[in-house]
């Protein structure tokens, strides 16, 4: 779909790659509502973009609140009008702690947010976007949906369902007006641990740094995909080897993360 003069709603817009795409689609002329749970992270974003002028509004919202993403779609529309897209890039992962360690509480948090955020904006704004020209709604997973990461198995199990629900919604949706685009980034430099409260064991040794795709190149990526109508996208060389491994020799697959990656789980 054409981005220039359409209204998105990205998800997450307040740090790291949702920041990325609301400045990235800006720069292409779209119109932006960014949505984050810390109103902090979203002054963040507008003071990058200082010529969105009105083209770009921000929205303090826990898109773990059915009724508060319910209320966003009106909220949305009187300030652009209408909605052509909506890209879910808000996430949280756990603690890297074995799942026995994880509690119920830090388990629903994850699952809340990652997950049934998604289904909220999804089913908030399909009917809005149904009714466009075109439309797009862009899901994203993680790498540690198609194969699970050592002490991230809630975190793995919530981007599973996301990859699930959007296949769901790509095959409802694949005879209408609407773009279904599924995406999982790899290693990107994001401040996904420090707003989940957790950290990410050797990440920022040499090596690992060397390997992580940067956030403004996920999101150059991630705005290809709407325009093109991309179905799948895998962001890093590390996701779409993953990608490739998990289908041809999924056990294997696992068992090769969990070796190489046993490191991260803390004790």
């Amino acid at each position: 779909m054409r981005i220039r003069d359409k209204v998105f709603v990205v998800t997450g817009g307040g740090n790291g790659i949702g920041r990325d795409v609301v400045l990235e689609l800006l720069v292409r002329g779209a119109r932006v509502a960014a949505v984050d749970l810390r109103s902090e992270g979203l002054d963040g974003t507008r003071v990058l973009a200082p010529a969105a002028g009105d083209r770009l509004t921000t929205h303090t919202v826990d898109v773990s609140d059915r009724n508060a993403v319910e209320a966003l779609v009106a909220e949305v529309t009187a300030a652009h009008g209408h909605v052509d897209g909506i890209a879910n890039v808000a996430g949280i992962i756990q603690h890297f702690v074995p799942f026995t360690e994880l509690s119920y509480d830090e388990m629903a948090k994850v699952m809340d947010v990652n997950y049934w955020g998604v289904v909220h904006m999804c089913r908030a704004f399909l009917p809005a976007l149904m009714k466009r020209p075109e439309a797009s709604v862009l899901n994203v997973s993680s790498m540690g949906g198609l194969a699970p990461v050592p002490g991230q198995a809630v975190y793995g199990a919530s981007k599973a369902a996301v990859k699930l629900l959007t296949e769901g919604l790509y095959a409802e949706l694949r005879t209408t007006n609407v773009a279904v685009t599924l995406v999982f980034p790899g290693a990107v430099r994001t401040g996904i641990a420090e707003n989940s409260g957790a950290s990410i064991p050797g990440r920022d040794t040499d090596a690992q740094a060397a390997k992580i795709t940067s956030s403004a190149a996920a999101a150059l990526r991630i705005a290809n995909a709407i325009e093109k109508g991309t179905f799948r996208l895998c962001i890093g060389r590390d996701a779409t080897m993953i990608d490739l491994l998990s289908r041809m020799m999924p056990r294997r697959t696992i068992e090769l993360v969990a070796k190489r990656m046993a490191s991260l789980v803390e004790h």
